[in-house]
């Protein structure tokens, strides 16, 4: 017998439309929702999974006791995503990041179902379904430590896709609002903004109507939330210095070439093994139409045109496809640009290429003979190794920083400032202690960053009067403890002579871990 509690739901359910009870998007999303779930549990697995979440972690907590954006607390990055972690710090605690990764999940679905709109408006229900359930399967599709953090490049991801649904509709100022947000959350963002400009030129083309509102719409939308973030909310001269103009050594040319080269062939691969299930179809349609390309030019002294060309492999095939796809390849190009950009070529940069590479396959495949199921069966194989590989990711680097924060807090009481000359600032976060700088990383001191060789690393190339502001840091109160996390890095402290001094003459040697020292302030 059904109890009082189920006839009165089921009440409910009946007196909703028939169109929300069974319509589209009643069925997609909750598959979408689950299918985002699984795919991301490896994530509540540890504690941290890169330095990038170690440093929004310690720069929520330095917020949260009174620091200053872009003033005493700093990083190259827009104020979005410190502000959310400091935000659910505030509510959740900072002892974890579980309600982080969950709003990760959050912001996964959001890319998924915004897909699913773009696709089914493109190619129908069958082809909105698979694109959200296929992005889903390849958001993990890299490394673990890249797709399963709660990082820049997932929260970025909505308003990046939002802004192309908007632009899409001819929504210019929901699209420079969806693009503002998109470069508040990392800069690369707005690299979306070239495609919503691309889709405003080609609909005054069509409509034959004034370009001239629509742009403005967009540029409002564009400028008013980054001005209301760098004039009311931070300081408008240190926003725009560590935003914008702050970060051109961190994004030069110098570097270790082969090392950055190798980067980018090795995630490029990793990506395409990932999707090959919807890049293949993708590439057998740009094989085809390559193939099918007329050998004369076309008659234009008659005046006459070409008759429209089929680039079908079959008869199945032959029909005109729904829609260009031009202006997904301009968003393409401009995910590209942006995962090239400072030719660093990490792994998580490469998130900003799948959704684009989603729609690009899925329209391939529902304009061709190609069944759904193959596509399907292999990215979900495929995702199934990867979620294995995160399930089991090899945990000897989280052991040894969990041992030295460890380490670091036996050393220290909470009052104590600490200091970590390295680049794995979760060991504040990790070890509960506070920072002696404002610099989380030695790469603000010395120009280090992933690709660097040790040609334009050091003191001279550090961040603007960077040594000034570290020294009257120190001079306020040296830190208790130093953990030097250099390694054999060619910002090691024998390479560094301030930090050498400074280890020589003010710090004893406490612990050593791996080729990690600890120091401690001498007595």
């Amino acid at each position: 017998m059904p109890t009082d509690s189920a006839r009165r739901l089921a009440a409910l359910t009946e007196r909703l439309p028939a169109r929300v009870r069974t319509g589209y998007w009643t069925r997609v999303v909750p598959v979408l929702a689950v299918l985002a779930v699984v795919t991301h549990i490896p994530s509540f697995m540890r504690p941290v999974w890169s330095p990038d979440e170690g440093y929004l972690a310690t720069q929520a907590r330095m917020l949260a006791d009174g620091g200053v954006l872009y003033d005493t607390v700093v990083d190259r990055k827009p104020p979005l995503l410190p502000w959310l972690y400091e935000a659910c710090f505030a509510l959740f605690g900072s002892t974890s990041l579980w309600p982080l990764r969950t709003l990760a999940i959050v912001a996964h679905l959001a890319t998924a179902v915004l897909l699913a709109s773009i696709a089914r408006g493109r190619w129908g229900n069958r082809a909105g379904a698979a694109a959200g359930a296929l992005y889903l399967l390849v958001s993990i599709g890299l490394s673990p430590e890249d797709t399963q953090a709660a990082t820049f490049e997932v929260f970025m991801l909505p308003a990046m896709v939002a802004a192309f649904r908007y632009a899409e509709r001819r929504r210019w100022l929901a699209a420079g609002i969806a693009v503002a947000l998109c470069s508040l959350t990392k800069q690369t963002g707005g690299a979306v903004l070239l495609p919503v400009l691309w889709m405003l030129l080609q609909d005054t083309r069509r409509r034959g109507v004034a370009w001239r509102p629509a742009l403005f719409k967009i540029g409002f939308g564009f400028a008013l939330p980054i001005a209301l973030v760098a004039v009311i909310l931070t300081k408008p001269k240190g926003f725009l210095f560590w935003v914008v103009t702050g970060s051109g050594d961190y994004a030069s040319l110098g570097g270790a070439w082969l090392q950055m080269t190798g980067r980018a062939l090795g995630n490029s691969a990793i990506l395409l093994a990932a999707g090959l299930g919807f890049l293949a179809p993708l590439g057998r349609r740009l094989w085809l139409k390559y193939r099918s390309r007329p050998l004369l030019p076309p008659p234009a002294a008659t005046g006459r045109r070409w008759p429209i060309i089929s680039f079908a492999a079959d008869p199945a095939e032959a029909h005109e496809e729904r829609g260009s796809t031009t202006d997904l390849w301009v968003w393409l190009l401009s995910s590209v640009i942006a995962v090239s950009t400072g030719f660093h070529f990490f792994g998580h940069y490469y998130l900003q290429l799948m959704p684009v590479l989603v729609l690009l396959g899925v329209g391939a495949v529902s304009t061709s003979a190609i069944r759904w199921r193959p596509v399907l069966v292999y990215s979900t194989v495929a995702a199934t190794a990867f979620w294995g590989l995160a399930m089991f990711w090899p945990g000897q680097k989280l052991t040894h920083t969990t041992e030295v924060a460890t380490t670091v807090a036996e050393q220290t009481t909470p009052k104590d400032t600490v200091l970590v000359w390295g680049m794995h600032p979760e060991l504040y976060w990790l070890a509960d202690r506070r920072p002696a700088s404002r610099y989380l990383t030695a790469g603000f001191l010395t120009n280090f960053s992933g690709g660097k060789d040790g040609q334009q690393v050091g003191e001279q190339y550090s961040v603007s009067d960077a040594w000034q502001t570290f020294d009257q840091e120190l001079a306020k109160g040296l830190p208790e403890v130093v953990v030097d996390d250099s390694g054999r890095a060619p910002y090691q402290p024998v390479l560094i002579p301030r930090m050498e001094s400074l280890l020589e003459t003010r710090y004893e040697v406490v612990g050593v871990n791996a080729d990690t020292v600890i120091y401690r302030l001498k007595r």
